[in-house]
C-alpha cells in the first residue's frame, strides 16, 4: 500500500497527466484535491490522445477507481461534456465519483471572472475565465452551492435566490450588465444535479476505507505548485493551494497518511500567460524548446513562455512539499542542444541570493546566474534504461539532484504512454537506511531519516530536572 502525493512542481504543464496515467496502472485510487477546469492534462497511448479537465487522469484503466476530491471546484456542465466525449473515445467513466463536498462553478462565477478581468487597470493577471476563482471566492465567503445541494430541488432553488440577489446586484449595479435569470439557472443546475446524481457520494468514506484495507492511492494535483495561492508568484497565481500539504485536506485524508510527495519537472521551464519569470529565453532557444515540445496551449494554439531550467525556484518548491522524489519530463526535447543552461543562483539588484523572493517587483528584478553543461546532442526518444542514456544527459540529471536536494526516479522522453525511464519504484517505500543509494543526494536523503508517526514517540517529553 501507498499514498502518494502527485504535485506540478514548476508553473504547470509539467506533464503530470502522463506521470499519473503511468502510475495509475498499479493504483486502486487517483483523486484529484484542488483546481477546476482550468486544469489540462493530457495523456498520449496507442489507443490514441485524451485530455482531462476535471476527470482523474487514471480512469484510462478499467480498474482503477477515481474520484472528485472535495478541494475541487466542479463546473458539472463541463464535467458532463468530458463524460461523454471520454465514452465517445470508448473509455468506460462508471468508476467516477465526486465528493458531496465539492463546490459547484455557477453562472455567476463565469460572468464575475470576465467583468472583474476586464475591470484590470494595468496588467491583466490572464487567467481561464472559467468562473474559478469567484467560485472559490464564495467557498471561502460561506456563499458557496456544493454538489450534494444540486439534487434538492426546493431547497437549491431557496438557497440560490438568497445568493443570486446579491450577485445581481453586483452584475447590475457595480458592472452595469444584465440581470441573470433564477428559474434559467435553477432548472439547468437542478438537471445537472439529476445527470450526476448517483455519483456524487461520500468520498471521505470511501477512501477512509480504501486506507484500512492496504489500497494504494494516488493524489493528483491540478495546476503546478508556483501559481499556490500562498507560495507561488502571487497575484500571478491560481486560486487553490496545489502543495503536497493540500492533497490530504483536498482529498479528504489525514495528512500524515501521504507517504511519499513526487514532483513533476520540465527538464527546462515554461510559464502561460503574465507574471515574472526570470530564467525567460527571447532568442532562438525558445522557439527550439517550443517547437520540440509542443509548447502550446489549449485550442487557440497560445504560446507558452520558455526558459531554462530554474533551480532556484525548483529547490524551493522541493523544500516547501517535502519532496521524496523528483520526475524529470521532456528531456528528449533538449537533445540537439550543443550546451544547456541551469539558473542556481539569482542576483538581485547585486546581492546574490538563493531563494525565490515573495515580492513579484523583486522576482522581476532577479537576473538569473547561470550554470552551463554540455548537452548530449543524440536522440533520447527510444531509450528505455537509466544506462541507455548519454553520458552528458546522466551528467545534467545528476545535478538537478544536487540543486533539488531530491533524487530523481522517472524520466520522460516521449509524450508516450511507456516513453519513461524508471530508475526506482515509486509506488514501494524503499529501505529508508539505503534510499535511492545511486543518486547525486543520497546524503541529502539519508540525513533526512525515515518518518516517524507521532504515536512513536513522546511528542512532549519530560522537562528536564
Amino acid at each position: 500500500m501507498a499514498v502518494v502525493a502527485v504535485i506540478g512542481a514548476q508553473w504547470g504543464d509539467e506533464g503530470k497527466g502522463k506521470i499519473v496515467d503511468e502510475l495509475a496502472m498499479r493504483a486502486d485510487y487517483v483523486v484529484r484535491y484542488q483546481g477546476g477546469n482550468n486544469a489540462g492534462h493530457r495523456v498520449v497511448h496507442d489507443g490514441g490522445e485524451f485530455s482531462f479537465h476535471l476527470v482523474p487522469s487514471g480512469i484510462l484503466f478499467p480498474n482503477t477507481i477515481c474520484i472528485i476530491g472535495n478541494g475541487v471546484v466542479v463546473d458539472p456542465k463541463a464535467l458532463l461534456e468530458e463524460m461523454e466525449q471520454l465514452k465517445q473515445q470508448g473509455i468506460d467513466v462508471s468508476r467516477l465519483y465526486i465528493s458531496e463536498r465539492a463546490h459547484v462553478v455557477m453562472p455567476y462565477h463565469f460572468v464575475l471572472d470576465r467583468l472583474e478581468e476586464e475591470s484590470r487597470t494595468g496588467e491583466k493577471l490572464e487567467g481561464t475565465p472559467r468562473g474559478i476563482a469567484p467560485a472559490y471566492v464564495d467557498k471561502h465567503a460561506r456563499t458557496g452551492i456544493r454538489m450534494s445541494e444540486l439534487s434538492d430541488v426546493d431547497a437549491f432553488r431557496a438557497k440560490l435566490s438568497m445568493i443570486l440577489q446579491q450577485k445581481n446586484r453586483m452584475i447590475t449595479q457595480i458592472y452595469g450588465q444584465p440581470a441573470l435569470s433564477l428559474e434559467e439557472i435553477h432548472g439547468e443546475y437542478f438537471k445537472y444535479g439529476q445527470q450526476l446524481h448517483t455519483r456524487v457520494v461520500d468520498t471521505q468514506k470511501m477512501l477512509h476505507d480504501a486506507l484500512v484495507e492496504h489500497k494504494t492511492i494516488l493524489l493528483e494535483g491540478a495546476q503546478g505548485a508556483l501559481l499556490d495561492i500562498d507560495f507561488g508568484t502571487y497575484p500571478y497565481v491560481t486560486s487553490s493551494s496545489t502543495m503536497a500539504a493540500n492533497a490530504a485536506v483536498g482529498a479528504g485524508l489525514p495528512p500524515r497518511c501521504i507517504d511519499r510527495v513526487v514532483g513533476i519537472y520540465k527538464a527546462y521551464i515554461t510559464r502561460i500567460g503574465s507574471g515574472p519569470m526570470p530564467t525567460e529565453i527571447f532568442d532562438g532557444t525558445a522557439e527550439v524548446l517550443r517547437g520540440k515540445g509542443h509548447e502550446f496551449k489549449g485550442n487557440n494554439g497560445r504560446e507558452r513562455r520558455c526558459g531554462w531550467f530554474d533551480g532556484v525556484a525548483g529547490r524551493f518548491i522541493a523544500q516547501i512539499n517535502g519532496l521524496d522524489a523528483a520526475v524529470i519530463t521532456k528531456l528528449d526535447v533538449l537533445d540537439t542542444l550543443p550546451s544547456i543552461k541551469i539558473c542556481t543562483a539569482y542576483n538581485l539588484r547585486g546581492q546574490t541570493i538563493h531563494n525565490l523572493p515573495a515580492s513579484p517587483n523583486d522576482l522581476a528584478a532577479c537576473e538569473p546566474i547561470y550554470e552551463e553543461v554540455p548537452g548530449w546532442q543524440c536522440s533520447t526518444t527510444g531509450i528505455s534504461t537509466y544506462d541507455e542514456l548519454p553520458e552528458a544527459a546522466k551528467n545534467y540529471l545528476k545535478r538537478l539532484e544536487e540543486i533539488l536536494e531530491t533524487p530523481i526516479v522517472m524520466v520522460s522522453v516521449s509524450p508516450q504512454r511507456g516513453k519513461t525511464i524508471q530508475i526506482q519504484d515509486i509506488l514501494t517505500e524503499p529501505d529508508h537506511d539505503n534510499r535511492y543509494p545511486e543518486t547525486a543526494c543520497a546524503n541529502v536523503i539519508k540525513m533526512r531519516g525515515p518518518r516517524v508517526w507521532a504515536s512513536h514517540f513522546d511528542i512532549f517529553p519530560p522537562h528536564p530536572s
